[in-house]
Parts: structure tokens; sequence; C-alpha cells
């Protein structure tokens, strides 16, 4: 990963929770700088006067760490070279490689002056019995890939320059990749990221679903992710994904596509976002939406004359966006009506937010003003396009997407 680029806000999380009685879990795709992140708290109890000999680090898709090695092994290895005196500091990267690591986990828990970071790229890694023995006794510190900030600071770009053409940049941004290291292959050219990402993605499909889960269909499976990255923002159900499949001559049942598409949201390939009913104030169980967790990824589902319209491109962004800056989000719904994000900040707070790529006509503006006129509550409402000149109405803040992303 860049090491120029300092994720402040997951590093400054964690190191809140230095020395406190809780572990630290850290989740989120392959490559998306779980380990680097790790590795910059390591760098930072260095300056703290912390020595090696109280910090193990245990890479766990290195095989030698764990060939031939069961949970036990590496408990009584790990415990063996602890320091009686002083706070040991164990880290266990990518630890769903290592059968019940959760007793491994709770054996070193319960051990005296140990404080435990272990990160994985699954979510199911907080569903299995982790969850279970150490309830209420660990922290979870969800990882995205790079924000456009990031992204223009790993570039050395000076965002406070106001001449600054945003819309080029961000089309860089979402026809490259979010992932830290593509902004190291950018001198290769486009193809490097493109192979990068390929291998990646067969990796998450072939060894993190695939195999782990036994799937024998590939081809219904592959088809499946393909539909689901050519709708991105698109209400869909199990079934109406089944009856597509089903039009291209698959026969897949609505549930095995509802098991299948669970595979892909605990490896965070995809967000699932539940729908809210916005007058009854609930939360409703159909027509769900998903996001990519990286736009660069539809080059390799479905090719860089992608079908997806750059307005569910940019509603993908903000939704990951939101998602950083730590809100609940939903899609909202109205009786004849639907507003792309209904959020709860950190505050408990209802905002909305309503995405569109720009309103330069009439009718435009019509569509994406109306839906957040209607609703009659006195929370915040935004809109956000890339629109240069804004213009707020009855209440609606319109603001510049690109300007809204870079905010602090």
């Amino acid at each position: 990963m860049n090491k120029r680029i300092i994720r402040k806000e997951y590093l400054d999380k964690l190191l809140s929770y230095k020395d406190k009685d809780i572990i630290k879990v850290v989740t989120g795709l392959r490559r998306s700088g779980k380990s680097t992140l790790l590795q910059m708290f390591r760098d930072d109890l260095s300056k703290k006067e912390v020595t090696d000999r109280q910090v193990q680090f245990y890479n766990f898709e290195l095989p030698e760490n764990f060939l031939n090695k069961s949970w036990d092994t590496l408990y009584f290895e790990i415990k063996s070279r602890l320091q009686s005196d002083k706070i040991n500091y164990i880290f266990l990267d990518e630890i769903q490689n290592i059968p019940d690591f959760e007793r491994l986990v709770d054996g070193l828990y319960a051990t005296e002056n140990t404080d435990i970071y272990i990160t994985g790229s699954n979510a199911n890694l907080l569903s299995s019995e982790l969850a279970t023995l150490l309830s209420g006794r660990y922290i979870e510190i969800s990882i995205l890939p790079f924000s456009f900030a990031e992204y223009l600071q790993g570039r050395n770009i000076n965002i406070s320059n106001k001449y600054l053409n945003y819309e080029a940049l961000f089309y860089d941004y979402v026809n490259e990749t979010s992932l830290p290291k593509g902004i190291d292959l950018r001198e290769g050219g486009y193809d490097k990221i493109y192979e990068y990402l390929n291998a990646l993605y067969t990796t998450i499909i072939e060894k993190d679903i695939t195999q782990r889960h036994i799937i024998k269909d590939k081809r219904a499976f592959g088809n499946l992710i393909r539909f689901l990255a050519n709708n991105i923002g698109n209400q869909v159900s199990p079934s109406s994904i089944s009856k597509a499949l089903k039009a291209d001559k698959q026969n897949v049942h609505h549930l095995t596509v509802e098991k299948h598409i669970e595979y892909l949201v605990e490896s965070f390939v995809f967000y699932r976002v539940n729908r809210f009913d916005i007058k009854g104030k609930k939360q409703l169980a159909t027509l769900e939406k998903y996001y990519i967790v990286d736009v660069g990824l539809l080059n390799v589902l479905i090719g860089r004359e992608r079908t997806t319209d750059k307005g569910h491109i940019l509603e993908n962004i903000v939704y990951l966006e939101l998602l950083r800056k730590g809100y609940k989000v939903w899609t909202g719904r109205l009786r004849n009506a639907e507003v792309d994000f209904t959020i709860k900040n950190r505050n408990g707070e209802i905002e909305y937010y309503q995405v569109s790529w720009e309103i330069s006509n009439h009718e435009t503006q019509k569509r994406e003003f109306t839906p957040l006129e209607t609703i009659k509550d006195n929370y915040p409402k935004y809109l956000l396009t890339t629109d240069s000149f804004t213009q707020n109405k009855s209440g609606i803040i319109h603001k510049n997407v690109f300007e809204w992303l870079l905010e602090k």
C-alpha cells in the first residue's frame, strides 16, 4: 500500500482503543488496507518505547505461519514469547485462515497483559463462534478502499487548488480503482491496474467463496455477480434475479441466489442496503439495493463500456462515503417515490440524500427535488450533483458532489 497515505480516521480509532480490555477486529475486502493499518499502528508503538519483544505479528496469508499449525500450537507458541511484566501487543492478520481461530483469540484474551488486534476478509468472522465467545468484548473497525480525497492525496494532488478539474479526476478514480495498490500501479498504465483487479477478483471468488462454500455451478454464480454489477443502485430480489437467470437458460432457485448473494456480502464485494419506510419510520425486508466495494471492479465484471449509467456509479461512490462517515444507511421509500439514501448519523439524527449526475433541465430538477419535497419532517435534506452552480430549494440543500466528497 502507498505509505504516503495515513488513514488517519481508522488509525485514530485504533489508537483510541490501545491498551483497553477489548479485542480490536479490523474487517474489509482483501487488499483494502487492513494489514497496512496494523503496520501503521505497530510503527506508532515503536515511538512510544514499546520494544520489539512486546510485539508479535502473524500474517496468516503466509503459508509458513499456518501450514501444519493448529490453533493450540499457535496459542502456546505466542504465549511462550510473552513478556510477563509488560503489555504484549498481538497482531493476527487474516485470522480466518486458522481453523477454530476463535479458540486461539479467546485463550489469548484470557491471558494477562495482552492487547489483541485481528483482521479478516470475511464478515462471517463476527457471526461465527467468535461473536458468541467474545460477546461485548470486541470492537469492529470496518475498513473501505480509498475515498476520493485519499485517492487524490495518494496522487499528490493539492485539493485546495480551486481550479482543479474535479470531474476528470473523478473519472480517473472510478475508471481505475479505489484500492490502495492502484495508485502504485498507475505508472504502468491501465493494463497493470486491470491485471491486478482481475487477479484479486479471481482470488476472492475462487478462494474465499467458491472453494470455501463448495459452489459447483460456477457459470451461474458468475452470471449472478455480473447481474448485480449491472444493477448497482437498482432494487432487486432473489426472485427477480432467479427469473433473469432462467431467461438465460440457467435454472437457479431463488433460495440459492439468496445464499450466493450472502457469500458476496460476507466477502465485502457487495454491500446490501435495505429499504426504509420514511412515513412509518421502519426498515422493510424486501427489494434491497446493492453497491460494489470498488467501482473499478466493474471493468473486470462488465467491461469498460459499462452498461451501468454514470448516475448510479456516482450513487455508489456517495453510498461508500456515507459509510466512511460512520452513518447507518437505508434507501428511503415514500408512497409514490424513492429517496436514494435515508441515514442516521453518529448522533442518531436522520438525514436524507438524493444523488444525480446533473440537473441541467427542468424535468431532471423536478424528478430529483420532488421526492425530498414530499417528505414533511424537518430533518436535513441534501441533493448532491456534479453541477458547478447549485440552487437550494424548499429547504433542500443542493451541493456539488465533488466538494461534498472532499469535505473534512
